[in-house]
Parts: C-alpha cells; sequence; structure tokens
C-alpha cells in the first residue's frame, strides 16, 4: 500500500523528456547555477560511468579530467536544477560500471566510439 503510495507522489516530480543516454556515452549536462540573486547555466561535459537508482531517485556519474585530475560529479537525473543532458558521444563498453577508468590516464581513458 506505501510503495503504490510513494509511486504517485513520484510521479508528479518526473522529468517527460529525459534523454536516451547509457554507461560510456560522452555527455553535456547542463545545470542551474545560483550566484547571488543571479542565475546562469554551467556546463559539465565527461564520461558516463555509472548510472544507479529507479524513478525520482535515479542518478548518473559524470567523469572528466581537468588539469590532469580526474575530476567526478554525481548528478540527479529528475532534478529540476539539470536543464539538460546531451549526448555528445556513444561509445562501446562491456561494463556496467567504468571505475576501472579512475586508475587510467592519457590515452588509456579513450573508449571505442559505436556506430549509429
Amino acid at each position: 500500500m506505501s510503495q503504490k503510495i510513494m509511486e504517485m507522489v513520484e510521479q508528479a516530480s518526473l522529468k517527460e523528456n529525459v534523454p536516451e543516454f547509457d554507461i560510456g556515452d560522452t555527455v553535456d549536462v547542463h545545470t542551474k547555477i545560483q550566484e547571488g540573486n543571479k542565475e546562469r547555466v554551467q556546463v559539465f561535459s565527461g564520461v558516463v560511468i555509472a548510472r544507479n537508482g529507479s524513478g525520482t531517485r535515479s542518478m548518473f556519474v559524470v567523469r572528466r579530467i581537468v588539469g590532469g585530475e580526474g575530476v567526478e560529479r554525481k548528478f540527479p537525473l529528475h532534478s529540476p536544477k539539470i536543464e539538460k543532458v546531451e549526448v555528445k558521444r556513444k561509445s562501446v563498453v562491456r561494463r556496467a560500471k567504468l571505475y576501472f577508468l579512475r586508475e587510467r590516464s592519457g590515452k588509456a581513458v579513450r573508449l571505442k566510439e559505436r556506430r549509429m
């Protein structure tokens, strides 16, 4: 009974236009940043290394290299702070989580591109 009530409450906060992206895809995540009384959009681009959760609790982790240092950021998929997610490139992967990319650097981080 309580599970059905939770699902009904979650339906109201789900986004309708969620883009299709998988693990290994290179994406641009446009997030709204509040600075004082102004709001701007900041883009975080990188490779999706993990997805987990379902419904409103679904999250995804994006990793990129900045100044030779790896930076990971975890985003809630249905958050109102996320304006849009653009898929820049699709890659062929054989894993559900790409945590092995954390130990790699340079050309070893590259993934094979998936042809459409």
